[in-house]
């Protein structure tokens, strides 16, 4: 540690030139600084104009302020690291147990055997370290902490909120979505926007991995994946180049899969491409579900120069396209069961008349009743467009 502030509070004035001449090999080395203080009250000055002191060696009966009142002040600041050490005579035994049971951290008696205080002073020294160290750790983690939070907002931020999200189409879609991290912040993220004046791109996806690195290859992923699709294209040519793009940022093997649909708002017709990601489910109006057929395609970010391809599909008036991550079907309870396809299909069959926001909402505490009080496992991400007309 840096130098060692020490404050002796005595009222006999021999002491001073004691400590000063027995520790002076320490003080020249910058290794101990010492400070004087006659009673309880100049202590206290003291203190209040170097509130870095870190060691208290204190008599216990002084004219003005004692030593235990001196010790009941200290107290007040709640500093762990600020050790008291009581030097008082052995017949006042009583008031030393006194100090101690107050908190004082060690005691020696007068006549001041040196070398023993040298060792006292030295022990509190090592707690002193250890109780600086762990405040040091306590402030990283609250930092830490803070700034999860922030990253946090900010991750929620980035992705669309306002819900209907395009006015202009509400009469012949509904769209309602939502994405609940693992951690303080997540890897999955869902996306959409408009192409052009019938149709928009939808994306749901999901980073491997969960915390800070998984959210930072997040938010890259996400803004590469919009901008390749706000330039047209199938949706097999923009994981194709998204693909390309992400192998060369990928940093430990890190690799995202997604599903991007592009909607026609006029004739329900969706073509899509599915990297890897699960497979997104047709709720049809008649309570019918349908699992949209995978397309051979791979996921993004691991190798460059691979081949996907389109899918087609279509939505009918009433029928919802519900897209989610892995960590829907892949959930467990304190079993560790998992909640899987089965369960999932099920509770879906009672939400196909429901709107958008219903059925994410249905079928997110459905996967919480199963949960029960297991920790979430994966980040949960739900995107479902519902056709009106």
């Amino acid at each position: 540690m840096n130098t060692v502030k020490i404050l002796s509070v005595d009222d006999e004035a021999d002491l001073e030139l004691l400590l000063t001449q027995y520790f002076r090999r320490k003080i020249r080395q910058g290794e101990y600084e010492f400070f004087f203080a006659h009673n309880g009250l100049e202590a206290l000055d003291v203190l209040q104009e170097h509130p870095d002191i870190d060691i208290i060696l204190s008599d216990i009966n002084m004219p003005e302020m004692d030593g235990l009142t001196l010790l009941s002040k200290v107290n007040e600041k709640h500093n762990p690291a600020l050790k008291f050490i009581i030097v008082s005579a052995y017949g006042d035994m009583g008031n030393i147990r006194s100090a101690m049971n107050k908190g004082a951290f060690d005691f020696t008696t007068k006549p001041i055997d040196l070398d023993d205080l040298s060792l006292t002073i030295e022990k509190a020294i090592g707690v002193i370290d250890y109780v600086k160290s762990a405040q040091e750790e306590h402030t990283q983690l609250e930092t830490i902490k803070t700034d999860l939070v922030v990253a946090a907002q900010i991750q929620q931020a980035i992705l669309p909120r306002v819900f209907p999200p395009f006015p202009e189409f509400a009469d012949k879609m509904d769209i309602a979505a939502k994405m609940i991290p693992a951690k303080d912040v997540g890897g999955d993220f869902y996306d959409f926007f408009r192409l052009d004046d019938e149709r928009i791109g939808l994306i749901i996806a999901d980073v491997s991995g969960k915390g800070v690195p998984a959210s930072i290859f997040m938010a890259v992923s996400r803004t590469l994946i919009r901008t390749v699709a706000l330039q047209g294209g199938t949706p097999a040519e923009c994981l194709s180049t998204a693909n390309n793009l992400l192998s060369q940022e990928s940093v430990n093997s890190m690799f995202v899969t997604v599903f991007y649909a592009i909607y026609n708002t006029k004739t329900g017709a969706i073509d899509y491409c599915n990297g890897g990601h699960n497979q997104p489910c047709v709720m049809h109006a008649d309570g019918t579900l349908e699992m949209l057929s995978m397309t051979n395609s791979y996921i993004l970010g691991a190798f460059a120069g691979l081949p996907y391809q389109n899918g087609k599909a279509r939505l009918g008036v009433g029928d919802t396209l519900l897209m989610y991550t892995d960590g829907v079907n892949e959930a467990f309870n304190t079993s560790f069961e998992q909640y899987g396809d089965s369960r999932m299909l099920k509770a879906l069959e009672g939400l196909c008349q429901k709107n958008s926001q219903e059925i994410i909402d249905g079928l997110h505490q459905d996967v919480n009743a199963f949960v029960g009080e297991a920790p979430q496992s994966d980040d949960i991400t739900l995107l479902a467009l519902k056709r009106k007309v």
